[in-house]
């Protein structure tokens, strides 16, 4: 049990019981037990952040691989994973590293926020520091302190996450992210309540939050057969995109393909074209994400139709843009940021 750095956000109870208030779990904690994320540990009546600087994973990845299309397209990003999640979805393709509880860590070398700093530094043309790989906000001690510092050195942070915080720990980390890829695995509360063990409702409301903070967004939505592929239930969240946000925040639609406990059977391509046609109805910038469809990744601009960017697999061409992110025949912004 790593006992080095104290949680932030619970309250203590009787009988060395501990609440945590990081995520809407908000779980109650008997000592020596850990919360649903399975990473934060009561020890005597005090919570700890039991994963804090065990790094699971930690490279230089192409910026669209968050994903992330409308920032710093073509750059590389300085990502960071830790362990542990607040959802349990069958589907996980990081499972090894999100199911884990504090007993499984391997031995692996810790890392300060610091650290973190110095091999941002070190690396070549990074556009910044991303928290990923797991479900970072579980990781809320390291990745703030982390962003703290890396706002200090003007260094962007970026955050890959299911959006399941609790508003307050939220609203403090946002001054210090620049951009967010957030996942938005359904439009109905009863495939959270079922498939993630959590809940819809704190998701959207951390997507209205990083909007109206003017943090760069860009979401994630992974179509699963017979689990949330319904059209109907699609155009609902199309509909709520472009009502609370804006018809140019960017949407990847993602191709699901059978991992952990889930076994059904991949996403049918026909599947995505037809979500990609409806989608295009609504929104301006939508992408086709886990198949190798390149006209489905490009960046077009929403008056005159040039393509701004091509995308193939990871490999990124910027076209008719600007350094400010505007079409090059007609002026047209395109939510880009350089």
């Amino acid at each position: 049990m790593n006992l080095k750095q104290e949680a932030l956000h619970y309250i203590k109870l009787e009988n060395q019981k501990v609440q945590c208030k990081l995520c809407p779990h908000e779980c109650i904690i008997d000592n020596g037990s850990n919360g649903f994320c399975r990473v934060r540990d009561n020890h005597d009546g005090v919570l700890y952040a039991a994963s804090y600087g065990i790094v699971s994973g930690i490279n230089n990845d192409p910026i669209e691989k968050k994903p992330l299309y409308h920032f710093h397209p073509g750059k590389p990003i300085l990502s960071v994973g830790g362990y542990g999640c607040n959802f349990r979805c069958p589907f996980c393709q990081n499972h090894s590293i999100s199911q884990m509880a504090t007993n499984d860590f391997p031995n692996l070398g810790e890392y300060t926020p610091e650290q973190i700093i110095e091999l941002y530094k070190i690396g070549k043309n990074s556009c910044g520091i991303a928290f990923t790989y797991n479900e970072p906000t579980v990781n809320y001690e390291f990745v703030f302190q982390t962003s703290i510092l890396a706002h200090q050195n003007d260094i962007p942070v970026v955050l890959v996450t299911n959006g399941f915080i609790n508003p307050e720990p939220f609203n403090e980390l946002t001054p210090y992210l620049k951009a967010m890829n957030i996942d938005l695995k359904a439009f109905s509360d009863d495939f959270y309540r079922k498939q993630t063990g959590g809940s819809i409702s704190p998701v959207l409301q951390t997507i209205k939050t990083a909007f109206q903070k003017k943090i760069h967004l860009e979401l994630t939505f992974l179509v699963i057969p017979t689990l949330n592929d319904k059209t109907s239930e699609f155009r609902l969240m199309l509909e709520w995109i472009a009502s609370n946000l804006s018809v140019d925040v960017p949407l990847h639609i993602s191709r699901y393909f059978p991992r952990y406990r889930l076994a059904l059977p991949p996403t049918p391509e026909e599947t995505l074209h037809e979500f990609y046609n409806i989608a295009t109805q609504t929104l301006s910038y939508v992408y086709l994400g886990n198949v190798a469809l390149p006209e489905y990744s490009k960046t077009q601009c929403t008056k005159c139709y040039a393509t701004l960017i091509e995308r193939n697999g990871y490999y990124t061409k910027l076209a008719h843009i600007t350094s400010e992110g505007n079409c090059y025949f007609c002026g047209t912004s395109a939510n880009v940021i350089f």
